[in-house]
């Protein structure tokens, strides 16, 4: 077993979102349901109490606790469990089609469908990441969905606000229109709206300004843009981890502007995100996109059936497969396994390029993210596999290219040098080399047809 998935004494360590602690006391209810031969008011009462303290622990504002729990209730103790043949299952498909619904089912989400240039105006309080949203949904725009986006800034009091994004812009390949930092906001906006329809830009995305607190000059000035440019989306940017204070914006701004939809970000923080299932409840728009790190690429639209099933510790599996899909170097693994198919050797330089995917897929940790609570049962530590993925990669960069295709010339010496390049230890390049030797005889025993035999039995399983 590789040393990057090799199990240690203690408890798995997962990737940190915004759910966490959601997760972490849903799950224990989910597993404790799960496979109950029957559901009685007692079993549904004690597992309510558990979702109530979960829901409250994670900051979710109380009169949302209570729509939930009283939803849940009320499907559970109905006919749906009652007639079910794994109750315990029904009742945990309920919290999923709940915890969905709170988030925001049922809506359209982010949509295009207005003349363009369609204006997309994003607002919230200062510290929220509206400018660099600006930015990751222009990428994303313009990537996913094949637009002309231009940017324009209205913040005229934040210093270099204007700077940032225009920078910003360049970094996504968006036009940035430049405006007078000396002119009204809501002109400004305007004039950037004239400047889009003459350039025939798909989108136009306006970054407003923030304070860091609500009051009514920020309201007014908002309401002021929005008349200037009629946007077709309003989008409500909010810190993931503004916990309680996010509410009360949400308040403001929803009641300042017809939102349509709302941002998340610093969703990958240490966040318990009670509060975002609040904002969603009490804007009544649904959440259209999340922000989890500070990269241009870092915004994905929102799934809630998918961040439910995260949320009860069921993964988000379509999530992974679809980050391999997009980030996996396909011609590599087919070369691979074509490779392995005809018993041609496995080397040292094919274990590099896979371990360099690992690291291209965001490491062990945003891998095991999304796999099921159940499957992360193990002892394997995220944090140490990536650790140990990239001394691996070191070891094998401190190799010649006769070493990494013929490792059987890799005597003592030859050890000591790779270990000295590396800055690792000689017992670190032996493990690997036991290791490698193992999936080296692994990888023979799989070519020609009992490779296909295996590939048949796991098709087989799958069904």
């Amino acid at each position: 077993m590789p040393g990057w998935l090799r199990p240690y004494n203690g408890r798995p360590q997962r990737i940190r979102h915004m759910f966490d602690t959601l997760t972490s006391r849903l799950s224990r209810t989910v597993e404790a349901l799960r496979g109950r031969g029957r559901i009685t008011e007692q079993n549904i009462a004690d597992a309510l109490r558990e979702v109530r303290m979960a829901l409250l622990e994670a900051d979710v504002a109380l009169p949302v606790v209570k729509t939930f729990i009283d939803a849940v209730k009320t499907r559970a103790l109905g006919a749906e469990v009652a007639e079910s043949l794994t109750p315990g299952q029904a009742f945990i498909g309920i919290l999923h089609r709940e915890l969905v619904t709170l988030m925001g089912a049922g809506g359209e989400g982010f949509t295009l469908r207005a003349q363009p240039p369609v204006v997309v105006l994003l607002a919230g309080l200062q510290g929220a990441g509206k400018t660099t949203t600006s930015a990751k949904l222009a990428r994303w725009l313009i990537e996913s969905q094949g637009k002309r986006v231009a940017l324009v800034s209205t913040d005229v009091r934040r210093p270099a606000a204007m700077l940032q994004l225009e920078r910003l812009a360049e970094q996504v390949q968006a036009h940035y229109l430049a405006a007078d930092a000396t002119l009204p906001p809501a002109e400004i906006a305007r004039g950037a709206l004239e400047q889009a329809r003459r350039g025939v830009f798909d989108v136009l995305i306006v970054d407003t300004a923030g304070r860091l607190h609500v009051d009514e000059a920020l309201m007014e000035e908002v309401r002021q843009i929005d008349q200037a440019v009629h946007p077709a989306e309003r989008l409500f940017v909010v810190d993931a981890m503004a916990g309680q204070d996010a509410i009360n914006a949400a308040r403001a701004f929803a009641a300042a502007l017809e939102l349509t939809g709302i941002v998340l970000t610093k969703a990958d923080g240490d966040a318990r995100g009670g509060a975002a299932l609040s904002v969603r409840q009490i804007t009544g728009q649904p959440i259209v996109f999340v922000g989890v790190g500070e990269k241009t690429d870092a915004l994905t639209p929102f799934d809630p059936e998918r961040m439910a099933s995260r949320i009860l510790g069921m993964g988000d599996v379509v999530s992974l497969v679809e980050q391999v899909n997009r980030q996996v170097d396909r011609e590599s693994a087919e070369r691979l396994a074509r490779k392995v198919a005809r018993g041609k050797g496995f080397h040292l330089g094919d274990l590099k390029a896979q371990l360099e995917q690992v690291e291209k897929m965001g490491g062990m940790a945003s891998l095991m993210d999304k796999l099921p609570t159940a499957a992360q049962k193990g002892g394997v530590s995220p944090d140490q596999a990536d650790r140990d993925v990239r001394r691996q990669i070191a070891i094998i960069n401190s190799m010649t290219p006769r070493e990494r295709v013929s490792p059987g010339v890799i005597d003592g010496s030859r050890r000591r040098r790779i270990a000295r390049g590396a800055g690792v230890q000689v017992q670190d390049v032996n493990r690997l080399m036991k290791q490698f030797l193992q999936m080296q005889k692994m990888m023979k025993q799989m070519r020609g047809g009992r490779m296909r035999q295996l590939l048949g039995a796991l098709q087989g399983r799958m069904h």
